[in-house]
């Protein structure tokens, strides 16, 4: 960090945690974060996630809590879901989500019955785990019906197919949203073809919501859905969490706090929503849209180089924060292996599968990144298109270390001239 973190009682009391944490400090203050779903937060954010709300349990909501204490968890819980409505022009917030797992199960269990279908992204073609992949124990409960990209050097969805499936399924809830699809989706044939089957529609947003918050990206309230999932971390460049946010039907929001409390978690982490207060807070300031235009700029300029080295990306580019590139097909480099030799030269990023990949999860043939976190730093486009020359050198000289070693020191010297900042506005 631009002003490492004062821990006097840690190092005091625990010397090799506090080791960890400053060698944490380094390895963001010296390397380069290209992970889509990582960001750095502001001193300010990490000042209340450490504070005396840790303390305090909280069950309930705002005027109806089940412990006493609670004027001040009122006070900060309020001005969260405030401040959240106010960002995504919504009515309903619900700001207590621990996560974004959790924070889509009580979704679902706010807008569902057991046995219900819902039809969502395929996992493989850029969906989410809790999007109803058969691993996880939510697919035991509801019935996913997946859809994919019709044509993954595009990213073209086929919503005519999509359309057939919703009439064939009949589902009760359709999902839009990803973890790794990088162009924008029509939310409009979305509601129309919901409106059709009688379904409700929600978006995960968890990838994206600061470029909506931003007005870099459409907001999909402004086209009728009628939930919208987020995580308050990546784009959003809050603390770690969730929240559930509803347009604009009082009787879904009601059901989605029962859903969340007491459906599924006890008491909110109050630390958290109080810097989750000061997120929103930090995002509602003119400044953050140009943060937020500026994060797909960079990405835009990341994949004009990869484009210009005739490295296939999934979706053919990318419309928003992140790359998805098939690096396996491209360069005969595996998603682990570039996972690996990038780490080594201080670039971070992960392995992941792309459309259809024939390779295992474990070692799949892509590899994810993206420009929040860099663009955070105060990155413009021309540091992002030498962020992406020194990937494609790295992958392309794996077994070089004189030229590993070389583009290491390179990027040390960058991440000097851009240091994370402890605040973003003055």
């Amino acid at each position: 960090m631009s002003t490492p973190q004062q821990l006097p009682f840690t190092q005091a009391q625990d010397d090799a945690i506090y080791q960890a944490i400053r060698g944490e400090e380094e390895r963001q203050s010296e390397g380069l974060e290209l992970i889509p779903s990582e960001n750095y937060v502001s001193a300010a954010v990490r000042e209340a996630g450490g504070s005396v709300f840790t303390n305090k349990y909280s069950e309930g909501y705002p005027g109806k809590r089940y412990y006493g204490g609670q004027q001040f968890t009122d006070q900060i819980e309020q001005i969260a879901i405030d401040r959240a409505c106010e960002l995504f022009d919504c009515k309903y917030a619900n700001v207590q989500p621990l996560s974004g797992a959790p924070m889509n199960v009580a979704a679902y269990f706010a807008m569902l019955e057991p046995g219900d279908t819902v039809l969502g992204m395929d996992l493989s073609h850029g969906g989410h785990l809790t999007h109803g992949h058969p691993v996880t124990h939510i697919a035991k409960i509801f019935n996913f019906i997946r859809y994919k990209m019709a044509d993954p050097d595009t990213g073209a969805i086929d919503y005519d197919h999509l359309r057939e499936m919703a009439l064939e399924h009949k589902p009760k809830l359709i999902l839009a949203g990803f973890s790794a699809y990088s162009r924008e989706l029509d939310y409009k044939k979305f509601v129309d073809i919901a409106k059709e089957v009688g379904a409700l529609t929600m978006m995960d947003a968890a990838h994206i919501a600061g470029l909506i918050a931003g007005k870099a990206a459409k907001n999909p309230f402004d086209y009728g859905f009628d939930i919208m999932t987020t995580t308050t971390h990546k784009s959003l460049r809050g603390p770690r969490g969730g929240m559930i946010l509803v347009r604009e039907d009082e009787e879904l929001a009601k059901k989605v706090n029962k859903a969340v409390f007491p459906g599924l978690q006890g008491g909110p982490h109050m630390h958290l929503v109080a810097a989750k207060a000061i997120a929103f807070n930090e995002a509602l300031r003119p400044e953050f849209k140009d943060y937020a235009e500026q994060v797909i700029k960079n990405a835009k300029a990341m994949a004009e180089v990869f484009r210009s080295h005739n490295i296939r990306m999934i979706g053919g580019g990318t419309d928003n924060h992140l790359i998805l590139a098939d690096v396996y097909g491209s360069l005969g480099v595996t998603g682990q292996e570039a996972e690996d030799v990038l780490d080594e030269v201080a670039m971070t990023l992960n392995k992941n599968m792309i459309a259809d990949d024939p390779r295992k999860p474990m070692d799949p043939s892509g590899i994810r990144f993206g420009t929040p976190a860099i663009t955070t730093r105060g990155f413009k486009e021309e540091e992002c298109r030498q962020v992406a020359e020194w990937m494609v050198e790295t992958l392309k000289n794996k077994d070089d270390k004189t030229v590993c070693e070389r583009i290491r020191e390179d990027i040390r010297s960058l991440c000097q001239k851009f240091p994370i900042p402890d605040q973003f506005f003055e």
